[in-house]
């Protein structure tokens, strides 16, 4: 189905949930920057927000997230209570203002938060912003899922949850240091599923060490038993030189990079014959599904979370490590959960990093993520057609890509090439490759 060309590929880049991407960022931003972001929010501007839980129960191998041991529960309790205090900084600077029409627990592993402990932190989101009926999502980890947190959920009017699961291959579980039995997943769902979630996705990687067609195909026919509205099918990125708890991984045993393609190649065919749409380059979703209907209307966006049918302009990310993005710049909170702490306690706000879009670089984001959201973008308003038609001549060579005056339109089977294609349009991405990873 999909034709490799390994010279197209050979070339590392971002994933692109944000333009310019986090390397780019920098500490010349803070706290007054913030605060500006924050005042400029209408009262019916639509605001999405995230709240970053960066603990797990276990550390997992593979893992780039920053995240720590939940083994203090002193030091959980004291993070979750300045989470708190964020929040109240950030409603009480909107004033009521924005109107929140989403609500995302991420990590790490918000299930190491305990049951109530949860729920009072969903009340008091739902008290101290004005919302308008907002979408609930967590992200779980079926390891430390259990009753009392599926009754949590129910009670908070949470719909959507994503289970971290990656494989179901034993073996491969056992290299990347995340073991989970087929069945504790199995039991995660259905306890998610009598909690009325109505919307299930399960994260899937390719490209993990031992990994072979037979043993992907195997996780696949599972994790679709499972029917989950949702699948996500990353790449494993190897990079031990940042992410150090990687060298726990055998890099002699991780597929090539024909392999990787394959099984990237695999895990589509699999998914679409099992009749999911494809959903940009790594995204899966039944054709009723929220994120399927946003790809067919053309409505769909990208962000720090991937794919989504979120329209909101503004995100506000709460917690350390936290990222939030308005259509000029995007802010980081400081990444140092103690450091964080420190911060609201003095009652800043905690940005430690981040940058202010040109209006220029809005325009070069705006192409990148229609590129990869929609397979076409018209780029008239960021360079001369003949230009961009120039650098995309080995893609346009290969059948690719094609052209309609200024509009670039991505071939059906140009799907794993997207992100290098997208690369083209990122004026950051002429050095420094070695910090991505492979596109496929």
């Amino acid at each position: 189905m999909w034709t490799y060309h390994e010279d197209l590929l050979a070339r590392p880049v971002p994933r692109y949930t944000s333009y310019p991407t986090a390397v780019e960022f920098h500490d010349r931003v803070g706290p007054a920057d913030m605060a500006g972001a924050l005042d400029a929010i209408g009262a019916d501007d639509a605001v999405s927000l995230y709240l970053h839980v960066p603990y797990c129960r276990e550390i997992c191998w593979y893992c780039g997230c920053n995240t720590g041991a939940a083994n203090r529960t002193a030091r959980l309790s004291a993070y979750l209570d300045a989470l708190a205090d964020e929040v109240d900084m950030i409603a009480g600077r909107l004033g009521g203002r924005g109107r929140v029409t989403r609500i995302a627990f991420g990590g790490g592993s918000p299930d190491v938060v305990p049951a109530a402990t949860f729920s009072a932190l969903v009340e008091k989101v739902r008290t101290s912003f004005t919302c308008d009926a907002p979408v609930l999502s967590v992200e779980l980890d079926p390891r430390g899922f259990d009753a009392d947190f599926a009754a949590a959920l129910a009670a908070s009017g949470v719909s959507r949850a994503s289970l971290g699961v990656q494989t179901f291959d034993p073996a491969i579980q056992a290299a990347i240091g995340r073991v989970q039995p087929t069945a504790l997943v199995a039991e995660a769902v259905r306890m998610l599923r009598d909690a009325g979630i109505g919307s299930i996705n399960v994260d899937l990687m390719y490209g993990l060490p031992g990994q072979t067609d037979a043993s992907l195909r195997a996780t696949l026919e599972t994790a679709i038993a499972l029917a989950p509205e949702r699948l996500a099918v990353f790449g494993y990125a190897h990079v031990p030189h940042m992410v150090p708890r990687q060298r726990r991984i055998d890099a002699t045993a991780l597929p090539d990079a024909r392999t990787r393609f394959r099984q990237a190649e695999r895990a589509h065919a699999m998914l679409v014959d099992a009749g999911y749409v494809a959903v940009g380059f790594d995204h899966f979703a039944r054709p009723d599904d929220a994120l399927a209907r946003a790809a067919a209307a053309g409505t769909l966006g990208r962000n720090f979370q991937g794919f989504t049918e979120d329209a909101a302009e503004v995100l506000i990310g709460m917690g350390a490590s936290a990222i939030s993005a308005f259509p000029d710049r995007l802010l980081q909170n400081e990444k140092n959960s103690g450091l964080y702490r420190a911060h609201i306690a003095a009652g800043r706000l905690p940005i430690a990093r981040g940058l202010h879009r040109c209006a220029a670089e809005q325009r070069e984001g705006r192409t990148i993520a229609a590129i990869l959201s929609h397979g076409t973008a018209d780029v008239a308003d960021i360079e001369t057609p003949a230009t961009a038609r120039h650098r995309l001549r080995a893609f346009e060579a290969a059948g690719l890509v094609r052209w309609q005056g200024s509009r670039l339109i991505l071939a059906d089977d140009a799907r794993p090439y997207a992100r290098t294609i997208a690369a083209t349009f990122d004026r950051y991405r002429q050095t420094d490759a070695g910090r991505f990873s492979t596109a496929v």
